[in-house]
């Protein structure tokens, strides 16, 4: 019973940090553009000069 004193606090804490988190990566447009990085890879070109 003790452990929950300390537990659901620090649970708490992890959801404010989480939410936090990802609403700072939503407003600075992390999410923006998940296609171009990953196309962008593919569409390099590696072929000698």
């Amino acid at each position: 019973m003790d452990s929950l004193y300390i537990l659901i606090p620090l649970s708490l804490a992890l959801i404010v940090v989480i939410v936090v988190v990802l609403s700072w990566a939503m407003k600075n447009d992390q999410f923006e553009d998940l296609q171009g990085p990953a196309e962008s890879i593919l569409m390099d070109d590696d072929t000698p000069k």
